[in-house]
């Protein structure tokens, strides 16, 4: 009697450790590890970041698009891990060096990113998060705005 009860038992808590094991298996199996660290790109209304890619040697490729109540002229755009205006590059587009951007539309940025004080470098799957400061003026009222935007991305290429 006292065999049969001691098999029974030992049965049951195998049975159950063995379904835990699966389930535990299954979970682990469905999380995606890159997505710990969702790629993100948040700015205020009226612009959003439809894509981008941060290469190696710290370049990020960004997307941007444009939803604001009016026509913008982007003149600088910036990315730093801190949130500072010192790393902002100028637009080169000549003659005005700026780019013209109508309500609903989009436009490829390519900007080097700063790391604290030096050059964003890292390698592929490294993850990069700091500031996107896009320095606009209203085509309108000529009025200048400058907004910063949280961005986390890995390095993708």
């Amino acid at each position: 009697m006292k065999a049969q009860s001691a098999i029974e038992y030992l049965s049951t808590y195998g049975w159950a450790i063995l379904i835990m094991s699966i389930v535990a298996v299954a979970l682990f199996s469905l999380i995606n590890l890159n997505s710990v660290t969702p790629q993100e790109c948040i700015l205020p209304a009226g612009l959003s970041c439809n894509n981008e890619y941060l290469a190696q040697n710290g370049i990020l490729q960004v997307n941007l698009f444009q939803a604001t109540q009016y026509p913008i002229k982007v003149t600088a755009i910036g990315c730093t891990s801190l949130q500072s205006l010192a790393y902002m590059q100028n637009i080169d587009n000549p003659p005005s060096n700026a780019v013209y951007m109508p309500i609903s539309s989009n436009h490829t940025f390519y900007v080097q990113c700063y790391s604290n004080t030096t050059q964003f470098s890292g390698h592929i799957g490294s993850v990069y998060s700091g500031y996107l400061i896009i320095n606009y003026t209203n085509a309108y009222t000529l009025f200048p705005t400058i907004v910063y935007g949280k961005m986390s991305t890995r390095v993708s290429r």
